[in-house]
Parts: structure tokens; sequence; C-alpha cells
């Protein structure tokens, strides 16, 4: 396969999770602000891969599509390891309030109020033991192989 065909490919793939993004938030799964976060670089894969299709240079741009498949799996990663429990999630989707001992009361409420819905550190699916964060991981991760495929195998092909 061209390299031209594998930044298609990839950017496709992260359409595909986008799309599938979407249709999980329009079946009731409101997304946590790091459910969010991971989205931005398939974003921008798809848009590089769209510069790829449009310009035909394939090497470049396929190393910055490599790149934002391997940003999206870091946060994935992350975001996984925040629902595991192996590290502490952002304070303000996971849960924490910082320092309440030196807080007022209306401080306290203000920001029990302010906090959001969705906690970044609870899981509201699963398939195969995996939350939506560690499936994003895996395909970004294969995403980022063919992005890298991409760069190798590409060369200006218009």
């Amino acid at each position: 396969m061209t390299g031209r065909k594998l930044s298609l490919l990839a950017g496709a793939g992260s359409a595909g999770l986008l799309i599938a993004a979407l249709g999980f938030q329009a079946a009731g799964y409101a997304p946590c602000e790091l459910c969010i976060l991971q989205r931005w670089p398939h974003v921008a894969a798809v848009l590089i891969a769209g510069l790829v299709w449009l310009t035909g240079w394939v090497r470049a741009f396929a190393v910055l599509g490599m790149a934002a498949a391997g940003i999206a799996m870091g946060l994935a990663i992350y975001h996984s390891g925040v629902e595991i429990g192996w590290w502490p999630g952002p304070e303000h989707c996971s849960g924490g309030l910082g320092n309440i001992g030196a807080m007022s009361a209306s401080d306290l409420m203000a920001r029990i109020e302010a906090a959001p819905v969705v906690r970044c550190d609870e899981v509201s699916w699963r398939f195969l033991s995996l939350s939506m964060a560690s499936w994003n991981a895996i395909f970004s991760g294969i995403l980022a192989v063919i992005w890298g495929l991409a760069a190798i195998r590409g060369r200006k092909t218009v």
C-alpha cells in the first residue's frame, strides 16, 4: 500500500474514532474533560489526512499525523491510568477539592456547585474489561504505526 493510501486510512481511522465517540455521546454517555481532550489529536489527524489528499505530500504530513496519533495515545493512557487508580487525575474532574480545611463553607459550596458532573476517574462503559479510554489508546497506537508506515513509504505523488 502506498504512503498516500496509508495516510488516508489512518485519517479515516481517526474519523471513525471521532464518530464512535460522538455516537456514544448521543447514546447518553456524557464525556468527561479528559475524553474531550483525547478527541482533538484525532481532529488534527483527520485534517492532516485531508492535506495529504489535497497536496500529495505524504512524508512531512505523515510524521505530523503520527505525532497526533501518538498524542492521542498518550492522553488515552493517562486517562486509563486515572480510571484504574494508578495516578491521580486533574483535581477538578477526579473528585479532588484541594485543601478543603482552609476553605470557608461558602467557598466550599461554590467549588462543589462548579464541579463538573462527569468524573474523569469513573468508567461509564467497558468492553472486554477495557474502558473507552483504553480502547482509544490501543486504536491510537495502531493509527500511529500506520502513519509511521505512511511516512516510510511516502513521497510526493501528484
